[in-house]
C-alpha cells in the first residue's frame, strides 16, 4: 500500500469516527486499518491521531493531512471520471444503495438488463434502510424517497411518489368508514419508524387551505414497507402508505383509500442522489434507464392504481 492508499485510508477513518466501521466498510480486519495508518505516521514522520483503547483525536498535522486527503480523493474521482468518459462503451463498478423494496421491485430489473447490454459493467448494490453516507463509503448512485437534506449532494428527483391511506374491507365493517380525518384518531394504525425518521401524523390541507396534521394511534409500527402493508391486510390497522409500494391490492379491491377526497399535504418523490454533476458515463445511462423503467411522466406504480390521478386532491 502506497502513501496516497494511506491517505486515504486515514480520510475513511476520520470520517466513520472509528477504525472499526472504516474496517468494516473496507471488509477488512480492524488491525490492518491500525497498522497502515501506523505506517503513513512513520513515513511521514509526525504523529497524525492521538489514540485511546476507544476513541482517537486529530493533532494539527493530522487535521492537515485531513484537508489534503479530502483534496485528493476529488482530484482522483474527477480523474477517473474524466478517463471513462473517453471510453465507448461503459465499464468499471457500479456501486448503488437503496432500500430493500425500491432495489428489489425497482432496480434489480433495471440492473438485469442494463449488465445484458453492458456486460463490462460490474454492479455492487447495498439495500439499506438507513442513511447511507455515499462520498465516504464510496457510492456512485443513491435512490432515496423524500427530499435529501444534505445540500452537498445533487439530488434529481426521479417519479412522484403520493401518499394513500389503506385499510381493508374487513378492517371497515370492524371500525366503520371514516367520514372525516378526526375519526381515524380512534382507528388503531400501523405506521412507518426507524432510528431517524417516524411517520405517524397524516398532513394534509383543510378547507381554508391550512396545513394541518392528524395524529395517527399507532399499534404497530415497523421500519419495512412491506410489514406494514402486511400489518395493513391483517384487517387489524390502517395504514399511510406511499404509492410506490403497492401492487394490485386497491385494484383488486384487497386494499381500499380512505377520505379519498381529503387533499394531502405534500408526496414523497423518489429522488437519485449522487456526489458530482460530471456523472460517469455507465452512471449516466444506468439513471436513464431507472427513469425508463419506472416512466418519465407517470411512474409505474400509479398504473396499477383505479381512478389515481383523482385521489386525494381535496
Amino acid at each position: 500500500m502506497d502513501t496516497t492508499s494511506r491517505l486515504l485510508m486515514l480520510l475513511e477513518v476520520v470520517e466513520q469516527g472509528s477504525f472499526a466501521k472504516a474496517a468494516e466498510v473496507r471488509n477488512v480486519d480492524r488491525s490492518v486499518m491500525s497498522k497502515q495508518i501506523g505506517r503513513l505516521e512513520d513515513e511521514l514522520g509526525v504523529r497524525l491521531l492521538n489514540r485511546s483503547t476507544r476513541s482517537f483525536s486529530l493533532t494539527a498535522a493530522g487535521a492537515e493531512m485531513i484537508k489534503k486527503a479530502t483534496e485528493l480523493r476529488q482530484v482522483l474521482s474527477e480523474t477517473l471520471r474524466m478517463a471513462e468518459n473517453y471510453h465507448q462503451e461503459p465499464r468499471g463498478l457500479l456501486k448503488i444503495t437503496a432500500s430493500a423494496i425500491i432495489g428489489q421491485r425497482y432496480l434489480q430489473p433495471v440492473i438485469n438488463d442494463f449488465q445484458k447490454r453492458f456486460p463490462q459493467v460490474e454492479v455492487e448494490m447495498r439495500l439499506d434502510d438507513r442513511l447511507v453516507d455515499i462520498i465516504s463509503e464510496g457510492f456512485d448512485l443513491a435512490f432515496r424517497v423524500g427530499k435529501p437534506k444534505d445540500s452537498s449532494l445533487i439530488a434529481r428527483p426521479i417519479a412522484r411518489n403520493r401518499w394513500l391511506i389503506l385499510a381493508t374491507s374487513e378492517f371497515i365493517e370492524t371500525y366503520g368508514l371514516p367520514k372525516t380525518i378526526e375519526d381515524l384518531s380512534d382507528f388503531p394504525a400501523a405506521s412507518y419508524a426507524n432510528s431517524q425518521v417516524r411517520i405517524d401524523r397524516i398532513s394534509y390541507i383543510d378547507e381554508d387551505g391550512k396545513d394541518c396534521e392528524q395524529k395517527m394511534r399507532s399499534i404497530f409500527r415497523a421500519n419495512d414497507g412491506e410489514v406494514l402493508k402486511m400489518k395493513i391486510l391483517s384487517g387489524t390497522a390502517y395504514g399511510l402508505l406511499p404509492s410506490f409500494l403497492i401492487k394490485d391490492e386497491v385494484k383488486d379491491g384487497i386494499l381500499v383509500p380512505l377520505l379519498t377526497d381529503l387533499k394531502m399535504a405534500e408526496d414523497n418523490p423518489m429522488y437519485a442522489v449522487y456526489p458530482h454533476r460530471d456523472l460517469p458515463v455507465r452512471t449516466r445511462l444506468f439513471l436513464d434507464a431507472v427513469r425508463e423503467f419506472i416512466g418519465k411522466d407517470k411512474p409505474i406504480w400509479e398504473e396499477a392504481i383505479p381512478n389515481f390521478d383523482n385521489l386525494y386532491k381535496g
